[in-house]
């Protein structure tokens, strides 16, 4: 496997994130131009089209919001297991979410200092992403 760093770290399915989510769209613009366009006796079978195409828009928004909740629980769950074994004590209560997220990518060696850099400076995700020196892959990430 290619080695990971903050370049490459980011990670796009292409038959979701491209193909999926672009036919969504296209789907629902033309429904909703169809709709638009309907004559009185096409009507009712015009808005069930576009009813559709909304309900297939948030289906497939909230099944990625869904996964992607429950991958950050589990992203907190072993980082403050990682942190506490590596330090003795929780994560600092003021961490946010996504600080959580990127500090997942530092190594064991650079952990504890990072997370307190990442408190009292509010550092964001991208800069903690950048102040790692020694990054710990994540090829697991949904």
């Amino acid at each position: 496997m290619k080695e990971q760093n903050f370049k490459n770290h980011s990670r796009y399915v292409a038959g979701y994130h491209f193909i999926t989510l672009s036919a969504v769209l296209i789907l629902i613009i033309g429904s909703v131009i169809n709709l638009c366009t309907s004559s009185k006796d096409d009507l009712f079978s015009a808005s069930l089209i576009c009813l559709i195409s909304l309900i297939l828009g948030s289906v497939s928004w909230y099944l990625r919001a869904f996964a992607l909740r429950a991958q950050d629980r589990a992203i907190r769950a072993e980082e403050n297991f990682r942190h506490f074994i590596l330090t003795g004590k929780p994560l600092p209560a003021g961490i946010k979410m996504g600080q959580v997220i990127a500090l997942r990518f530092a190594a064991d060696e650079e952990l504890a200092e990072l997370v307190i850099k990442a408190v009292s400076e509010s550092l964001s995700s991208t800069q903690i992403k950048k102040a790692i020196q020694n990054w710990r892959a994540d090829h697991h990430r949904a």
